[in-house]
C-alpha cells in the first residue's frame, strides 16, 4: 500500500490591521448634519467616526443617525439647518483590535450587527474594517485555511 501524504493547512495570520483602510472620511461634533448627508452621498459611504483634533474617536455617524434625525424633525416640524453631528452621533462605539486576525473579526460583525468597526490604538483612530474588506481577505486566502 502506497503512503499518503497528509496535507497539513498553513496558519495564516492575516490581521485586521493588513486589511483596515486608513485613508478615511471623518467627521467633527460641531459639523453640520446636513454636511455629513452630502458627504455620505458624494463618496459613497453608509458613515464614518467622528473625531476631535487630536484625532481620538469620539463617536460615529451613519446613515440611519441621519433618517432618525431627518424623522424626527419632520415629527417635531423642527428645521435641520442648525442639526449637528455631536447631537445625532452614536457614542457608545465598539472597537476592533488591529492585531485581532481578520478572519476572527467576521464573527464581530455576525454578532454586533455592524457595518465598520474603527481601531484605535494609544487613544488615536489609526483605522477603519469594514465587512468588504473581510471578504477581500478570505478571497485572498481563497478558503485554503480558516485558522
Amino acid at each position: 500500500m502506497g503512503k499518503r501524504s497528509k496535507v497539513v493547512a498553513e496558519e495564516v495570520n492575516i490581521k485586521v490591521s493588513d486589511y483596515m483602510t486608513t485613508r478615511l472620511i471623518t467627521f467633527t461634533p460641531d459639523e453640520s448634519i446636513m454636511d455629513v448627508m452630502q458627504k455620505l452621498i458624494k463618496y459613497r459611504i453608509s458613515g464614518a467616526p467622528v473625531v476631535n483634533e487630536n484625532y481620538e474617536l469620539l463617536g460615529v455617524i451613519s446613515e440611519g443617525d441621519c433618517i432618525k434625525h431627518i424623522s424626527d424633525s419632520r415629527y417635531h416640524n423642527l428645521p435641520m439647518l442648525n442639526a449637528t453631528v455631536g447631537q445625532n452621533m452614536a457614542i457608545d462605539v465598539e472597537t476592533i483590535d488591529g492585531n485581532m486576525n481578520v478572519l476572527d473579526a467576521a464573527r464581530f460583525f455576525i454578532e454586533r450587527k455592524h457595518r465598520r468597526f474603527p481601531i484605535v490604538e494609544n487613544g488615536k483612530l489609526v483605522g477603519q474594517i469594514s465587512q468588504m474588506d473581510v471578504i477581500k481577505a478570505a478571497l485572498k486566502l481563497k478558503g485554503a485555511t480558516w485558522k
